[in-house]
């Protein structure tokens, strides 16, 4: 296969990556839009969140098993093509529409969740580790900006043009990926070819005890960052920092985490680096909720714990993505096993902030909720040090 080639494939990785969280880190600065021109319920504001997340429960072990079927590449372009038009009939400014195109957005996302480990791992074996960094780093940073940007773009034009501009990455996603899907489809037809150990799986995922602590370990921190995401401002505005304030912070929660987000694989290459990291996931969000208990007011020190658990919480996605492939030992284990530890996770992720958001109405105190956050960063940092130290699951087994 030519050089260019791969840097199509290689475009086309980076592009579905960007895509993977700004359709939903997008929508929060502009609910106030939503509300007044759509009449959209401040009651349903969460569905916005919590559909895409439910769907990536319900789809990622299908989705695995399409793939074995059908290909990781004709399942992406399919991924990308249900992405796009979910996009854009959000863009329609209608509550039907917006929900229609919501629950269209979580299937397309739910592709390239489960099926960019793989393919990296498949297609570019040398390059595992750089490849995953950049992904997991793009993914970030788009986010961060699309967080950033959706309101001041919104503001200057409308609902619907704000939306559709943004939804141009994913329609350049989707145009370069049949690109990619026309250079490498021979290629792609080889993963129809499982090899006979592989037929059952992913059932036979479940036989193994590394198959639950990964799964633990990826829904306990889509859990923790989520619902820190969704929690944090809230309480850093019941503290008595003002509205800019709070969102500053919340903004330095996501851009801190990037850059782990693309030290972690490499540093990770080795057990001792692989430890090291669980133990700054799990002892950092465990320290940094402590000490927001005890020191609410100070600017600085928030500031600080911001930063901190901001960088936790980066590295957790991105050693969840090396558990996924240096812990199975073929391509269809890894997108299998992203799959199932997904479903799980992202349910988890859908539940959480709801169920953070009930104790909090109920006991009127952060005690209890961020008290239970500290116990899972703990339960995080010793499953990913169990982890570390496992062998990968033999695909002959």
């Amino acid at each position: 296969m030519k050089k260019k080639e791969y840097y199509w494939l290689a475009a086309g990785i980076l592009l579905i990556a960007a895509n993977l969280r700004l359709p939903i880190t997008m929508m929060p600065p502009i609910l106030p839009w939503l509300q007044s021109q759509l009449g959209f319920a401040t009651s349903m504001s969460g569905l916005l969140t919590t559909i895409p997340l439910i769907m990536f429960a319900l789809l990622s072990p299908v989705i695995a098993q399409w793939s074995r079927r059908w290909g990781n590449l004709r399942v992406l372009l399919v991924s990308l093509i249900i992405l796009t038009i979910g996009c854009y009939l959000r863009s329609l400014t209608q509550t039907g529409w917006l929900l229609a195109g919501t629950v269209l957005i979580g299937v397309g996302i739910a592709g390239g969740n489960v099926l960019l480990p793989a393919v990296i791992q498949q297609f570019f074996p040398r390059k595992t580790t750089i490849l995953t960094s950049l992904y997991t780093f793009i993914m970030g940073l788009i986010a961060s900006l699309g967080t950033g940007i959706s309101a001041p773009l919104v503001k200057a034009t409308n609902l619907s043009v704000g939306i559709s501009v943004i939804s141009l990455l994913s329609l350049t996603a989707l145009l370069v990926w049949i690109r990619v899907f026309w250079g490498w489809s021979k290629q792609d037809a080889v993963m129809q070819n499982v090899p006979e150990h592989s037929q059952k799986s992913p059932w036979r995922l479940y036989r193994f005890k590394l198959t639950w602590l990964i799964t633990f370990f990826f829904g306990a921190q889509s859990l923790l960052y989520y619902s820190l995401l969704t929690w944090l401002p809230v309480y850093w505005t019941q503290a008595g920092f003002s509205a800019a304030t709070s969102g500053m912070f919340a903004t330095l929660f996501q851009l801190c985490g990037m850059p782990l987000a693309l030290l972690t694989p490499l540093v990770a290459r080795k057990k001792s680096g692989m430890a090291a990291i669980s133990t700054l996931i799990g002892g950092g969000i465990a320290l940094g909720l402590t000490l927001l208990l005890v020191s609410q007011h100070n600017l600085w020190f928030n500031t600080l714990l911001a930063i901190l658990m901001g960088i936790a919480s980066g590295a957790s996605f991105s050693l969840a993505v090396v558990f996924f492939q240096r812990k199975t030992s073929t391509i269809w284990q890894t997108a299998e096993m992203s799959g199932l530890a997904q479903s799980v996770g992202y349910l988890l992720a859908a539940v959480g902030p709801a169920l953070s958001g009930v104790v909090r109405s109920a006991t009127h105190s952060w005690f209890l909720v961020f008290g239970a956050y500290i116990v899972i960063a703990i339960l995080l940092w010793l499953a990913g040090v169990i982890i570390t130290v496992q062998r990968p699951i033999d695909a002959s087994e």
